[in-house]
C-alpha cells in the first residue's frame, strides 16, 4: 500500500455501504497513498478490512485521528461530518464530505469535476459532493448547457433502494421473498425509517424520499432543485424534482425534461453533444432497442443517457433518460474523482 510520494487518506464512515466503496474505488483507481486510515464509531471500531492485500484495522473516529491526515473522506452521516470536518480542516486536511451538511453552504464548493472542477479553487478546506441524483443529470446537462443554454429542468427519478443504505436493500429483499412465499411483510424502513408510517418496497413504487417540506416537495427533491441551480452557477434557472423509490438494488434512473435557450437544434445535435461529454456515455438506439437500464449500469463508472427526444408542442423542449450507479459515480467515485482534481490542480500537498 504504501507509496512515500502518495498522500495520507482518512476514511470517515470506512465500514458503511458508501464507505466500501470508496475504499474499493481508491484501490481500483490506484489513488496515490501513502498511509490509509480508515475510522468509524466506536460501533464499528475494530473490524479489519483489506486494502491493497494489506489489513487494516478500524479506529474509532476522535478529533485527534485526523493529525497529519492530507485529505479525509467523509461518509457517515451529517451529523458526524458537521462535529468531525471542522476538526479536520483544522489539523490541516482538506475534507470531501458525501453527506448534505455543507452542500448549501455559500463557503463550500459543491462539484461534479466534468461539471465545475474550477469551484475546487475557492474551497476553504471542506469541499461538499453532492446528492448522487443530482451529480448524474448534471454531467448529462452541463455540455448541452455550454453548446445550446439552458432555462428549464423537469425529472422524475426511479431512484434504487441502495440510496436508502443496506437496511433497506434488506428489506427489498425480505419483502420480496415474503410476497412470494404469501406471507405478511412488516416495513420499517421505507420511505423514512424515523417516521411512523412505512410502506412495502417489493412490488411498489413509493413517490417519497426523505420528508415532505412545507412546501409539498420532499427534502431530496430540494435537494436535487437547488444543488443544480448552484453546481450549474445558474441561480435563475427552473427546476423541478419529484423523487420515487422504486424496487431496484442499485442503479438510479431518471426521466428528464429540458428547455434549452436555442431553437432549430435537432436531436443529433444533442446527442453530438453527449456522445463528446466527459463521464458521459450515450446508448441511444430505440430502433434497435438500446437505451439505459440500472440493472446494466452498476459497477460502471460513467452516466449513461438515452431516449433523447424533441418535445412535439415546445420547439426548445427536449426529454431524456439518464442512469447512473448511485453508490458509483453517485458518490464514492465522485468523492474520489474531486480528489483527483484537487492533486491535478495542485491544491494539495502531501505533508
Amino acid at each position: 500500500m504504501a507509496n512515500k510520494d502518495g498522500f495520507h487518506v482518512a476514511v470517515m464512515g470506512a465500514t458503511g455501504a458508501v464507505g466500501q466503496q470508496i475504499i474499493k474505488t481508491l484501490e481500483k483507481r490506484n489513488f496515490p497513498i501513502r498511509k490509509l486510515t480508515l475510522l468509524s464509531s466506536a460501533r464499528s471500531a475494530g473490524k479489519e478490512i483489506v486494502f491493497n492485500n494489506e489489513v487494516i484495522t478500524v479506529e474509532e473516529a476522535v478529533p485527534e485521528s485526523f493529525e497529519g491526515v492530507d485529505i479525509a473522506l467523509f461518509s457517515a452521516g451529517g451529523s458526524i461530518s458537521e462535529k468531525f470536518a471542522p476538526e479536520a480542516v483544522k489539523r490541516g486536511a482538506i475534507v470531501i464530505d458525501n453527506t448534505s451538511a455543507f452542500r448549501m453552504n455559500p463557503e463550500v464548493p459543491l462539484v461534479v469535476p466534468e461539471v465545475n472542477e474550477e469551484a475546487l479553487r475557492e474551497h476553504n478546506g471542506i469541499i461538499a459532493n453532492p446528492n448522487c441524483s443530482t451529480i448524474q443529470m448534471v454531467a448529462a446537462l452541463k455540455p448541452i448547457k455550454e453548446a445550446y443554454g439552458l432555462n428549464k429542468v423537469v425529472v422524475s427519478t426511479y431512484q434504487a433502494v441502495s440510496g436508502a443504505g443496506s437496511a433497506a436493500i434488506n428489506e427489498l429483499y425480505e419483502e420480496t421473498k415474503a410476497i412470494l412465499n404469501n406471507e405478511e411483510v412488516n416495513p420499517t424502513v421505507l420511505p423514512v425509517s424515523s417516521l411512523d408510517k412505512h410502506y412495502q418496497i417489493a412490488f411498489n413504487a413509493i413517490p417519497q424520499i426523505d420528508k415532505f417540506t412545507e412546501n409539498g416537495f420532499t427534502f431530496e427533491e430540494m435537494k436535487m432543485i437547488n444543488e443544480t441551480k448552484k453546481i450549474m452557477g445558474m441561480s435563475e434557472l427552473k427546476v423541478a424534482a419529484t423523487c420515487v423509490r422504486l424496487p431496484v438494488e442499485t442503479g438510479h434512473s431518471e426521466s428528464v425534461y429540458i428547455e434549452i435557450g436555442t431553437s432549430d437544434v435537432s436531436v443529433e445535435n444533442i446527442k453530438h453533444v453527449l456522445s463528446d461529454a466527459p463521464g458521459v456515455t450515450l446508448q441511444d438506439e430505440p430502433e434497435k432497442q438500446v437505451y439505459p437500464m440500472p440493472a446494466m449500469a452498476v459497477g460502471k463508472d460513467d452516466v449513461f443517457v438515452g431516449r433523447i427526444r424533441k418535445d412535439l408542442d415546445e420547439p426548445t423542449g427536449f426529454h431524456m433518460w439518464i442512469v447512473s450507479d448511485n453508490l458509483l459515480k453517485g458518490a464514492a467515485l465522485n468523492t474520489i474523482q474531486i480528489a483527483e482534481s484537487l492533486i491535478k490542480l495542485g491544491l494539495v500537498s502531501a505533508k
